[in-house]
């Protein structure tokens, strides 16, 4: 189970992730033996499917929490992503209270939730299936991702839902929606990001965010978020990559 990764987030311990985006189970080892708190498995824009994201939570097991973003926050993609045995859910542009409401149903057993019930990974092919919905729902852990101004404007009602444990900021989205794409810098962004801060702040929700690089990713724990995913496996290794070019032609 994993519940010390959901104890530690709701305690608002200082968590360090990265974005997976390929579905290589080697990288995601690589990241866990690196030291990174937990690892976003990335279905929305990576390339990971359903037996991507198993076969990474296989190889990294326990050494290393996995938290999957569903690619839409539908009731096949959140079922067949919890099945995998992940520590827990991101979900995209959710945007209102109502929307959060229905995942937290769809996300959860009964009597809590609606979540129906499969002999999968989750419940060790069925061997642990009493224990894991027994625990499954106290240890699974759920973040609203806020990446539109509608979910800045609604970040009170999104937060006060019974179920939603945390708040991850995608700051290049939410810039889009803004209509100034990319541009994370400008004052009204920076100010909609902090509103969303502030808010978690005041009702002790833990709040996250995606950092570029680590000036990035500093800058935000210094600002108060309590869970950053820094930088992505294809930016890591680009930029090692180029690096490394630049100093052997240099020299």
């Amino acid at each position: 189970m994993h519940i010390l990764f959901k104890q530690q987030l709701l305690d608002r311990e200082r968590l360090v992730g990265t974005l997976l985006t390929l579905p290589t189970p080697e990288l995601a080892e690589i990241a866990a033996d690196a030291g990174f708190d937990w690892l976003f498995l990335d279905m929305e824009h990576g390339l990971l499917d359903s037996l991507a994201v198993q076969r990474i939570a296989q190889a990294v097991g326990e050494r290393c929490p996995c938290v999957v973003r569903v690619p839409l926050n539908e009731e096949v993609w959140i079922k067949k992503a919890l099945d995998a045995g992940v520590a827990g859910l991101i979900f995209p542009h959710l945007n209102t209270r109502a929307e959060a409401e229905r995942v937290v149903r769809m996300s959860l057993f009964s009597p809590e939730g609606e979540r129906s019930i499969s002999l999968a990974r989750a419940s060790r092919f069925g061997l642990k299936l009493e224990e894991y919905l027994v625990e499954a729902n106290r240890s699974t852990s759920f973040i609203a991702q806020v990446e539109h101004i509608e979910a800045v404007r609604n970040i009170d009602e999104i937060i006060t839902v019974p179920g939603i444990d945390a708040v991850l900021v995608g700051p290049y989205d939410l810039s889009a929606s803004l209509k100034k794409p990319g541009q994370v810098a400008d004052a009204e962004v920076q100010g909609a990001i902090k509103q969303v801060r502030k808010a978690c702040d005041a009702r002790n929700v833990p709040a996250g965010i995606f950092a570029g690089d680590t000036a990035a990713a500093e800058a935000a724990f210094r600002a108060g978020y309590s869970f950053v995913c820094v930088a992505t496996d294809i930016t890591l290794f680009s930029r090692a990559a180029a690096q490394t070019v630049r100093d052997l032609k240099s020299c």
